[in-house]
């Protein structure tokens, strides 16, 4: 009986262990659970294409300097959409370096202009710069290397510290207008769009004017060698 019984219980347990996974359904559910657990992969951020800007319209991306209506002998008659060299035309990727070099060189000028009449009637102190030690101003190049070296430095300084907007220029990311620096100590550049062209074009075209007039002024004190206006 013992060995029957025996060999009974063992069948028992070994049948139980084969048995369906129907009969234990604890364990049905816990692996179900886990199967179907969904695993989150982590959020990638998509960077979204930069929408390029809006393709200019007019001479010259539609930007002041055009207008006119100057005489101009033997070109269309006038200054409007002045270009005989056809640099809008032959290279239009560059026209915001053309802008941005044209008002530098027009803002230096202005600034040259003044600070070329202003010492014929008053100096700095210091023996060096004296009307006796540099009677004419135009002197002060040759006789003033250490100054022309401050300024050289100077000068280049700030150039340096405009690269990176420069640079901006032809990144759709950035909407900066040529020669637009965001320096405005004063307040003054005007809030209505038409005031601001208008204070545009006149600040565009005292550049010129001051790169003609300073060429004129150096030009002039040295073949005279006298004084304002440098006319002998």
């Amino acid at each position: 009986m013992n060995k029957t019984a025996a060999a009974l219980l063992l069948a028992t347990v070994g049948a139980s262990a084969f048995a369906p996974v129907s009969k234990f359904p604890h364990r049905v559910t816990h692996i179900r659970s886990t199967a179907e657990v969904e695993v989150e992969e982590p959020m990638v951020a998509i960077e979204e294409p930069v929408a390029a800007p809006p393709a200019p319209v007019g001479f010259c991306n539609g930007w002041v300097g055009n207008e006119g209506p100057e005489p101009m002998p033997g070109f269309a008659g006038t200054s409007i959409d002045f270009d005989p060299a056809g640099f809008t035309k032959r290279s239009p990727e560059w026209l915001p370096w053309y802008r941005e070099a044209e008002l530098k060189h027009g803002r230096a000028a202005m600034l040259a202009a003044l600070g070329f009449v202003a010492p014929e009637f008053f100096r700095i102190p210091g023996e060096q710069f004296s009307f006796e030690s540099i009677p004419n101003v135009i002197e002060a190049h040759d006789q003033l290397p250490d100054s022309m070296s401050q300024i050289f430095l100077w000068i280049s300084l700030l150039e340096a510290c405009t690269i990176p907007a420069m640079a901006g220029l032809s990144n759709p990311r950035f909407d900066r207008a040529p020669g637009d620096y965001s320096f405005d100590p004063l307040g003054i550049y005007p809030t209505d769009p038409e005031k601001q062209r208008e204070m545009q074009l006149a600040e565009l075209k005292n550049g010129r004017l001051a790169m003609i007039a300073v060429g004129g002024m150096v030009a002039g004190a040295a073949v005279t060698g006298g004084h304002f206006p440098y006319l002998g």
